[in-house]
C-alpha cells in the first residue's frame, strides 16, 4: 500500500514516514499542496495536512475528489485546527477521516488500517450487478451509473450505497452505518454518516430524482433505501 504524507512541517512528516514504514507502507511525501497534487495518482491512501503553503488542504481535497484519476483515493485530514466547521467541511469535500493534533500514533494507525480496509473491494454479493429504476450498480468493477451516467463516487459513498441497495426496505442506525463502512466505533461521530448520506442523494437526484429520494430518513433511527432491487 503507497501513502503519501502531506505536511509542511519536516518533523511530522519524518514521524508518519518513520511509522508508517514500520508497519510496511510504502511511503511518499509531499511539504505543499501543489507536491500533493501531483503525487497524489496512484497512491492507495492520502494523509493530508489542512495548512499547507502553495495549495491548501481543502482546496488539494476538492481537487482531487474531482478529478476522475483520485477521486477514489481515500484521504485522512490532518489538522491542528479542532473547530466543528473545519472537520464538516472536510468531510463535505470527500475526505473520508480527519484526525486533529496532537494525535496518538496508535489511534492514527488504527484509523488508516480502517479506512484502508473500508475503501479495498470487498467480496460482492452473489449477484455481481444490482438495478434498481434508473441505478445500477456492478460490484465486480466497482462503479454505478444512473441511466448510462457513470456517478463518481468516493470509497466510503460507494460503500454506503452498495450497503443501502444490497438491503432494499432494511432501516440502518446512523451507529451501525458507522461502524460497518467505516469500521470503527469511537474514532468518528455518526455527522460523518449524514455527510455521506447528503452527498449521495445530490450525486443521485440531478439523473433521477425519485433515486434522490429513495435514500429515505427513517426517523429517530437513520437510513433505508427504499425502492425494490432486482438482479440484472
Amino acid at each position: 500500500m503507497r501513502i503519501l504524507v502531506v505536511d509542511d512541517e519536516s518533523s511530522i512528516r519524518e514521524l508518519l514516514e518513520f511509522n508508517l514504514k514500520k508497519n510496511g507502507y510504502e511511503v511518499i511525501t509531499a511539504a505543499d499542496g501543489r507536491q500533493a497534487l501531483k503525487l497524489a495518482p496512484g497512491m492507495d491512501l492520502i494523509l493530508l495536512d489542512l495548512m499547507l503553503p502553495e495549495v491548501d488542504g481543502l482546496t488539494v481535497c476538492r481537487q482531487l475528489k474531482a478529478d476522475e484519476q483520485t477521486a477514489s483515493i481515500p484521504i485522512i485530514m490532518l489538522t491542528a485546527k479542532a473547530e466543528e466547521i473545519d472537520k464538516v467541511l472536510g468531510l463535505e469535500l470527500g475526505a473520508d477521516d480527519y484526525v486533529v493534533k496532537p494525535f496518538s500514533m496508535r489511534e492514527l494507525m488504527a484509523r488508516i488500517k480502517a479506512v484502508l480496509r473500508r475503501s479495498s473491494h470487498d467480496a460482492p454479493p452473489k449477484e455481481d450487478v444490482l438495478q434498481s429504476g434508473g441505478l445500477r450498480m456492478d460490484f465486480s468493477s466497482y462503479q454505478a451509473w444512473v441511466h448510462d451516467h457513470l456517478l463518481t463516487l468516493t470509497p466510503k459513498e460507494y460503500e454506503l450505497l452498495k450497503l443501502l441497495v444490497t438491503n432494499p426496505g432494511r432501516a440502518f442506525s446512523r451507529d451501525e452505518l458507522l461502524e460497518r463502512i467505516w469500521g470503527y466505533e469511537y474514532y468518528g461521530d455518526t455527522r460523518t454518516v449524514d455527510v455521506h448520506i447528503r452527498h449521495l442523494r445530490a450525486k443521485l437526484a440531478p439523473h433521477d430524482a425519485a433515486l434522490g429520494d429513495a435514500i429515505e430518513t427513517v426517523r429517530g433511527v437513520g437510513y433505508r433505501f427504499s425502492r425494490p432491487v432486482s438482479a440484472k
